[in-house]
Order: C-alpha cells, then structure tokens, then sequence
C-alpha cells in the first residue's frame, strides 16, 4: 500500500500536474508551429529558391531502373534515397519552434514583476553598542 500511496502524492503534487498540463500544450502548439512550417512558410521559401516543394528534394543512392520521380514512390520501390528536402522542412520547423518559445519566455519575464529586496531593518543602537563593547573586549 505504501508504493500507491506514495504515487498517488506524487501524481497530485503542483509539479507532476504543471508537467503533463505543458506537455499537453507543447503537443497542441507543436502541431500549429508544423502547420506553420510546412503550410505557409516552406512554400514562400521554396518560392524564393526556385523549388515548389521542399519535402520533394533528394540524392537516388541506389539504382533507379524504372525511372522513378517522386521521393514517395522511389521508397515503396526500395531504392535508397538521401532525402534532405524532409530534413530541411524539419530544421526550419525547429529553428522556428524555438525562436516562437524563446520570445514567449522573454515575454513572460518581461511580465513579471520583480520584487525588490527587503531592506534588512536598521540595529538598534543598544545593539551597536553591545558589539562595540564586545570587539573591544577581544583586543
């Protein structure tokens, strides 16, 4: 009984539950910064470099004996392929990922206030005194 009730006081705690609650959420914004990504922002790149389609873009590594055009249908083929047009979009999504949270954290800080520090309260003179008389009695 003692293994369930030490989960259960674990599983209620404010940390487990802020943890699974921004899991959660980085799964759901995970989805809109990929639908960003391959939606609106690889298209206007692949625009400015010629390529409609990133996801598209590969070295054949193997033979290709049938002549094959599409990254798709080379891989229900079998044949090798280095597909970096993928890796691209992937890369862009995770520079873009993280440039989105490191502006949502440096707002939040910005957001917070910061409390300045309490000032320690003055000592009170009979205090002062009492170490005055105390370090002369040391010489």
């Amino acid at each position: 009984m003692g293994i369930v009730q030490e989960f259960k006081e674990f599983a209620v705690k404010g940390n487990a539950v802020d943890l699974a609650v921004g899991v959660i959420v980085g799964a759901a914004f995970s989805k809109i910064v990929d639908s960003i990504v391959s939606d609106l922002v690889m298209p206007l790149v692949g625009r400015v470099v010629g390529k409609l389609d990133f996801s598209n873009l590969y070295f054949v590594l193997g033979e290709n004996p049938q002549n094959l055009a599409t990254l798709a249908e080379l891989r229900r083929a079998g044949i090798p392929v280095f597909a970096y047009g993928n890796f691209l979009t992937i890369l862009v999504n995770f520079i873009l990922l993280a440039f989105i949270i490191f502006m949502m954290v440096k707002q939040l800080n910005r957001l917070r206030k910061v409390e300045p520090a309490p000032e320690a309260p003055a000592t009170p003179e009979d205090i002062l005194l009492l170490r005055e008389i105390r370090d002369a009695l040391k010489k």
